[in-house]
C-alpha cells in the first residue's frame, strides 16, 4: 500500500522539532480573500469539438498538476492524500457539524478549511509566491480529533490513521530549516536529496551542460559509491522507466558517467504514474485538434512525457509558436524554475484558456508597433535580436491552470534557443486580472490617502499595460552572444563594441550553456527586474498608451499609478525577504525591491520611504513617489540600469551581473530607510494573496459541461472533491506511494551523520 507503517522513521523526523503555534507568517488567516474564475462566456461561445479539446487538455492538466505536490515537501502529498479522503466521505458542510462536535470552535473550523484551501491552490503545504511553509492555525489535538472521527477514518480506519500519523508532524513543525524551500540546512525541496548543496547543484548543472542534457524535468539524488566516491543519480521525469524499450533520443543517454572524479546515473521514470495519465488525455484531446500544427505539437508533448525527452518538448513548443490565435489556447510540461533553489529545474503547470477577443485586439497593435518600440530600448542595436519574430500576443480568459499558482501574464517558451532562433508567445490572464489583484481602499497600505482613490481607479489599467509591456517587449528583447559547438559566433566580434566598457566583448555563451544555467539562482529575479523595467520605461512613450486608448490626463495618471505601484510593490516586497538566510524567496518581489532600490538612489526627491505611525498606534510606513520627476529624474536612471543588465545578460557576465544585482538586492538597517526595521512593519501589515477557485469540465454523453463553484475555501474545495471523479482514491495511492519510495532521500544532514554514529 502506498502509506507508510504508522511510526515510521519518515513520520517521527520532525516530531521533536515540532514548534508552538505559528505566528502570522506562517498560516493563512481565515479571513483570506478567495475568488472565484469566471470563463463562462467565453466558454458558451466554444463549438462543442473545441469544447472537447478543452477539456481533454483540462484533465491532462490538472492531472499533471498533482506533481508539483512531489516536487515541493516531503510530507505534501500525504497532507493532500489526507485532506481528499476527508472531504470525498463528508464534503465541508457535513464536516462542519463534525468537527462543532468534536469541540472546535466557528473559527478554528474556518481555519481548517481556509488551510485545506491553501494546500489545494498551492499544491502543497509551502506558498508558491514566497516559499514560505504554512501550517493549520488551530490546535493539533483538535484537527487529529475531526480526523480520526471523521466518516472517512470510519469508512478506511487504518488507511487515515496511517496518513495522519505520517504527515502530522511535519504539518505543524516549524523548526527554522522547514519553514521555507532551500537547499539543505537553508530550507526543503524536494528536486534534490536532503544532503545536496549548492555546489553539487553546480557539478551537476556542469555535467548536464557536457551531455547536453536539460535540467527542466529533472530531480538530483546524491549518495556514495562502493569506492566512496560521490555518485548522483539525475531522474528524469517519464512515463518510461529503465526497462528495455525500443532505441530512442533518450535511450543512449541512460548510462553511468564518470565526470570530475564523481559517478552520475542518468536514469528515468519519475513520476511515471502520473505522467501516462497526462499522455492518455492529451491523446483524446488530438482527434479535436484544429490543425495539423496542433496535433504535432501534441504528439511531441506526448514523446516528451513518454522518453523523458526535453528536445521533444523543444519541437512540441515550435509547433505551438507557429500555432497563431488559436480560439484554445494551452501549455504544458516543466516550465517555470522559480522554486528549484539552484534555478534550473522546471516545476510541472499545465494552461488552457480562450482568447479575450477585445483585449487581444489591443496586445495585437502592441505587436504591430514593437520593432518601433523595441529600437527605443536603451542599448545598441547589436545587443538587441538579429531579427524580432512576430510573436502572439493575446489575452486570454483562463479555464484551468494547473501546478502552485496563477500569474498575471505568461512569456513562454523559456528555452533560450528557441527564443532566439523561433520566438515565443505571450499571453495575458485577462480573468486572472480582473479577479486577483483587485484592491479595497480599506487593505490598501503604504500610500498617501491622496494616491488612494487614484490608484485604485487606474491600477487595473495601468496594470494592462505594464504586463503588456513587461511580456512582450521585456521578456520578448534582447539579443544573447552565443558560440555554437562549430565555434562561430552570432555576433561580429570586431565590431560589436560594450557601451559600458567602450572595449572590445569578452565574454559569451559557450555551445551548451544557457541563460538559466549560466545565471543560476539570479537568473529569474534578474530577468522577471529586467521585464519591469522595459515596462516601466516604455510606458512613458505616448504611442503605447494611445495603444490602450488612453491620452492627456488620464495617460499621465495610468504612468504615474504605474509607477506608484511598482515603488509600492518595493516595499511589499519586503516580506519575502529571510533576515537569518539574507535570501529573497519570491523572484518578481526581489525584481520589484532592486527596482525601488535603483529609484531611491536617483535621489533629487523622486521617491522617498518613510516609517510612520498609524491611526491605530502600531508602526506603519509612507511611500512618495513625485510625478513630475518620474521623466527628468526616473526615466535617466532607468535608462542606466536597464543597459547595464541587458550588457551584462548578452554577454554572459555573471560576475559582473551578480555583482550589481545583489548589491542592489542588499536588504540592510541602513539609514535614511532602514529596511530590515521596516520589513517588520510590512509583515505587520501584509495582506495575504488571495486563493483562486477555478471551475471542472465533466465530459456527460460526449457533451462537455462547466461546473463552477462559490468563492469561498468550501467552494475550493469542493471544487478538488469533484476534480478526479473517476479514480481519485488510485490517484492518492500514487502520490503516496511515489513519495514512500522516495522518503529515504529526504533526511537533512545532522541527521544522516547521527545515523552513522
Amino acid at each position: 500500500m502506498g502509506e507508510p507503517e504508522a511510526g515510521s522513521e519518515f513520520a517521527m523526523k520532525a516530531a521533536a522539532a515540532a514548534g508552538p503555534m505559528a505566528d502570522a507568517q506562517y498560516i493563512l488567516p481565515n479571513d483570506i480573500g478567495v475568488v472565484s474564475l469566471d470563463c463562462r462566456e467565453a466558454f458558451r461561445l466554444l463549438s462543442p469539438t473545441e469544447r472537447l479539446y478543452a477539456h481533454h487538455l483540462s484533465r491532462a492538466a490538472w492531472y499533471g498538476g498533482l506533481v508539483v505536490l512531489l516536487q515541493t515537501s516531503p510530507e505534501a502529498p500525504y497532507i493532500y492524500a489526507l485532506l481528499s479522503r476527508l472531504f470525498r466521505a463528508q464534503d465541508p458542510d457535513q464536516l462542519h457539524q463534525h468537527a462543532l462536535a468534536e469541540g472546535l470552535t466557528e473559527e478554528e473550523y474556518q481555519a481548517f478549511l481556509v488551510y485545506a484551501a491553501g494546500i489545494y491552490s498551492n499544491m502543497g503545504n509551502y506558498k508558491s509566491f514566497g516559499d514560505t511553509k504554512f501550517v493549520p492555525n488551530l490546535p493539533k489535538e483538535k484537527l487529529e480529533r475531526v480526523i480520526m472521527g471523521s466518516k472517512a477514518a470510519q469508512q478506511h480506519p487504518e488507511g487515515i490513521r496511517s496518513l495522519w500519523q505520517t504527515c502530522r508532524e511535519l504539518m505543524f513543525s516549524l523548526e527554522p530549516r522547514l519553514r521555507h524551500l532551500g537547499l539543505r540546512k537553508e530550507g526543503i525541496t524536494t528536486y534534490y536529496s536532503g544532503d545536496c548543496t549548492m555546489e553539487d547543484a553546480k557539478l551537476a548543472q556542469d555535467f548536464l551542460d557536457s551531455q547536453n542534457l536539460s535540467a527542466y524535468n529533472t530531480r538530483l539524488f546524491k549518495g556514495v559509491s562502493l569506492d566512496e566516491k560521490p555518485c548522483y543519480e539525475v531522474r528524469l521525469a517519464s512515463v518510461l522507466g529503465m526497462e528495455p524499450t525500443l532505441h530512442s533520443e533518450m535511450t543512449s543517454k541512460l548510462k553511468s558517467y564518470e565526470f570530475r572524479g564523481c559517478h552520475f546515473q542518468v536514469t528515468r521514470g519519475d513520476y511515471a504514474p502520473i505522467l501516462q495519465k497526462v499522455v492518455e488525455h492529451l491523446e483524446k484531446a488530438k482527434a479535436y485538434a484544429a490543425n495539423s500544427r496542433q496535433e504535432h505539437m501534441l504528439a511531441q508533448y506526448i514523446e516528451s512525457f513518454t522518453q523523458g525527452s526535453i528536445e521533444a518538448h523543444k519541437r512540441g513548443s515550435r509547433f505551438w509558436i507557429q500555432d497563431k490565435g488559436p480560439i484554445v489556447e494551452s501549455y504544458i510540461g516543466f516550465i517555470e524554475s522559480y522554486r528549484d533553489p539552484f534555478g534550473s529545474r522546471g516545476e510541472f503547470e499545465g494552461f488552457v484558456a480562450m482568447v479575450n477577443k477585445a483585449m487581444s485586439a489591443k496586445f495585437e497593435c502592441l505587436v504591430a508597433s514593437a520593432e518601433q518600440l523595441l529600437k527605443e530600448l536603451p542599448w545598441p542595436p547589436a545587443f538587441e535580436k538579429d531579427k524580432f519574430l512576430t510573436p502572439d500576443f493575446t489575452s486570454l480568459d483562463v479555464l484551468t491552470f494547473s501546478g502552485s499558482g496563477i500569474p498575471a501574464g505568461i512569456n513562454i517558451p523559456n528555452y533560450d534557443d528557441l527564443r532566439q532562433t523561433d520566438g515565443f508567445k505571450n499571453v495575458s490572464l485577462g480573468n486572472v486580472l480582473a479577479v486577483a489583484y483587485a484592491t479595497q481602499r480599506e487593505k490598501l497600505t503604504f500610500l498617501e490617502e491622496d494616491d488612494k482613490d487614484l490608484y485604485i481607479r487606474w491600477k487595473g489599467p495601468s496594470f494592462d499595460v505594464q504586463v503588456g509591456l513587461h511580456e512582450l517587449l521585456g521578456h520578448g528583447s534582447g539579443k544573447l552572444f552565443v558560440q555554437d559547438e562549430k565555434g562561430a559566433l552570432n555576433f561580429d566580434q570586431e565590431t560589436v563594441i560594450n557601451p559600458e566598457t567602450g572595449e572590445q566583448i569578452q565574454s559569451w555563451y559557450r555551445s551548451g550553456e544557457t541563460w538559466d544555467s549560466k545565471f543560476s539562482t539570479i537568473a529569474s529575479s534578474y530577468e522577471e527586474c529586467r521585464a519591469e523595467s522595459v515596462g516601466l520605461y516604455l510606458c512613458l512613450n505616448p504611442q503605447v498608451l494611445e495603444i490602450f486608448g488612453f491620452e492627456g490626463a488620464d495617460a499621465e495618471d495610468v504612468i504615474y499609478v504605474n509607477w506608484l505601484n511598482m515603488v509600492r510593490a518595493g516595499l511589499l516586497a519586503l516580506e519575502f525577504y529571510t533576515p537569518e538566510a539574507s535570501s529573497w524567496r519570491q523572484a518578481h518581489m526581489q525584481a520589484r525591491f532592486v527596482i525601488l532600490r535603483v529609484l531611491l538612489e536617483a535621489g533629487e526627491g523622486l521617491v522617498t520611504v518613510t516609517p510612520t505611525t498609524g491611526a491605530d498606534g502600531r508602526p506603519d510606513a509612507r511611500v512618495r513617489l513625485d510625478r513630475n520627476k518620474i521623466r527628468p529624474v526616473g526615466k535617466p536612471a532607468l535608462e542606466r540600469f536597464l543597459r547595464k543588465l541587458q550588457v551584462l545578460k548578452s554577454t554572459g557576465d555573471v560576475a559582473g551581473g551578480r555583482a550589481l544585482y545583489e548589491g542592489y538586492a542588499a536588504v540592510t538597517d541602513a539609514s535614511p530607510e532602514c529596511f530590515l526595521t521596516l520589513r517588520d512593519t510590512v509583515l505587520l501589515r501584509k495582506e495575504s494573496r488571495k486563493l483562486i477557485v477555478q471551475p471542472n469540465t465533466r465530459l456527460e454523453d460526449s457533451e462537455v459541461q462547466l461546473l463552477e463553484y462559490e468563492a469561498s475555501a468550501a467552494g475550493l474545495i469542493r471544487s478538488f472533491s469533484e476534480r478526479f471523479p473517476e479514480d481519485g482514491p488510485e490517484l492518492e495511492e500514487v502520490l503516496t506511494q511515489l513519495a514512500t519510495a522516495d522518503a529515504q532521500f529526504w533526511k537533512c544532514p545532522n541527521e544522516a551523520s547521527s545515523d552513522q554514529a
